[in-house]
């Protein structure tokens, strides 16, 4: 509690490393946040999604089980890493893809958190412009504005309102159960079984690339833990608040597009309010949509920031970044969601499922890379001095991780299916796209052969910077906990 009364309300660092003396927080504000990030309208279209494209109701809800369980133990793994490192979680890639090399991946993440901003954006500028009666546009333009000041307030304010979030999203979706259950009758839904694989594996990869797609930024959220928190619990409490979170909200979409008769698609807001009637009771739940978007949509926003420092940083050989440059950043990457929102909500539906399945390509591999050599590898022995270092241990450019990273994502090509690419695999397989299972399976097993070959020198332990009023042999002791 003492830390916490003198932690600053706005955030003083960036990328840079958190020193002891300024972590803290609760390993319940990892469940809290990712409930709260999940238990929103997005997470319902995204349910939804396995009903709208021709699953049923039965086996899209067990697809979208079994992907959130794979998806958010990838999720949780990348979180698990922010306590021992104090980093946020890209800039750890730099010990797999070199200093300058790891702007590769993060040049894609960044145009992954746009992707989602603005999509998150459409959805609450809906939610706006019926609460306020004003059009969506005007909407957007009002939660944008919104986004910008959490996302400048930092980690903290964040927190605060992840917590506020999973409040009001439970009440939300509670109700929002007990009268879809009042109209609907569940159980002759649950009886139509009609399987088919391809709108299964939808499913279950509809959920994988949602949770593994927070995987770029899951640490960013978990460094000011202390370090000497359980890696373990810090994996149960961000991967479970994240997948009872989704599972919960897309069970809701499942079953609002089951019941819509094709009124769902292009209305997706103002269906599920409608569910509840009209009036106040309306007008809360607009307010509860539009403030669960706050959360997720200031993460994205704030990993977008986060991803184009640590790129800038990786050039010019230093980690700090002044408040007024994180501002012009969060006004660029803000303003530029907002711009395509305005220009796209009115293609929304279709365009985000070839987005968030298109997305998993450019993912899976550096999550896969990322991972293995963390855990596999290195064992979390990172001298995080030398993330700074073109010149040091971990070099400019990191061949073998770039190389791995390269396959990865080429050799997925053909059993991609989405708008934007079908690969030449896709028919023969029933139309079904399996590209993430080998974007994970294959780079993190040749990276695990070649790294046990190839890799550059390890730390005999993790290496820390010095922190004032600490001795070396202090952060040595620190540095092997």
């Amino acid at each position: 509690m003492a830390a916490n009364d003198t932690t600053p309300l706005i955030e003083k660092r960036s990328i840079d490393y958190i020193p002891e003396a300024e972590r803290h927080g609760r390993l319940f504000s990892q469940f809290t946040l990712w409930m709260g990030a999940n238990l929103q309208i997005t997470a319902i279209v995204t349910g939804a999604l396995a009903v709208v494209l021709g699953g049923d109701v039965f086996w899209s809800l067990i697809g979208l089980l079994i992907g959130q369980l794979i998806g958010g133990g990838v999720m949780a793994l990348h979180a698990a890493q922010g306590p021992k490192l104090g980093l946020p979680q890209m800039i750890s890639s730099r010990v797999q893809f070199g200093v300058y090399g790891a702007a590769i991946p993060i040049v894609l993440v960044c145009l992954m958190y746009l992707g989602f901003t603005a999509t998150g954006t459409v959805l609450s500028g809906q939610a706006l412009g019926q609460l306020f009666g004003v059009s969506d546009s005007v909407g957007i333009l009002i939660f944008a504005s919104v986004i910008v000041l959490v996302t400048v307030l930092g980690y903290r304010v964040i927190h605060f309102i992840g917590r506020v979030a999973s409040v009001i999203g439970v009440i939300a979706f509670v109700y929002l159960f007990s009268r879809l259950m009042s109209q609907t009758d569940v159980g002759a839904l649950l009886q139509i079984r009609h399987f088919s694989w391809s709108s299964f594996l939808l499913a279950v990869s509809l959920a994988a690339s949602w949770q593994i797609a927070f995987g770029p930024y899951v640490a960013d959220y978990s460094r000011y833990l202390p370090s000497r928190t359980s890696s373990v619990k810090t994996f149960l409490a961000a991967g479970a608040g994240s997948v009872i979170g989704a599972q919960v909200a897309m069970v809701l979409g499942v079953f609002a597009a089951a019941m819509s008769n094709g009124q769902f698609a292009g209305h997706e807001v103002a269906y599920i309010v409608g569910l509840s009637g009209t009036g106040a009771t309306a007008a809360l739940l607009y307010f509860s949509i539009a403030f669960g978007k706050v959360t997720i949509s200031t993460l994205n926003s704030y990993g977008s920031f986060m991803c184009i420092a640590t790129i800038i940083s990786g050039f010019r050989g230093r980690l700090e970044v002044t408040r007024l440059q994180r501002l012009v950043f969060v006004l660029m990457i803000v303003g530029t969601a907002t711009l395509i929102a305005l220009l796209g909500q009115h293609s929304f539906l279709g365009a985000f499922k070839s987005f968030i399945l298109f997305l998993l390509a450019f993912f899976t591999p550096w999550s896969a890379i990322n991972l293995v050599d963390y855990y596999c590898i290195t064992r979390e022995r990172y001298d995080v001095p030398a993330l700074a270092d073109p010149n040091g241990r971990y070099g400019r450019w990191n061949l073998l991780g770039i190389s791995v990273y390269v396959f990865g994502v080429l050799v997925q090509l053909p059993f991609i299916s989405t708008k934007f690419y079908t690969g030449p695999l896709v028919a023969a397989l029933g139309d079904v796209d399996i590209s993430w299972i080998i974007g994970l399976v294959l780079p993190a097993a040749l990276y695990y052969v070649c790294a046990k070959k190839w890799h550059g020198t390890v730390p005999d332990h993790l290496i820390l910077p010095k922190e004032q009023g600490a001795s070396p042999t202090t952060n040595g002791l620190a540095a092997q906990a």
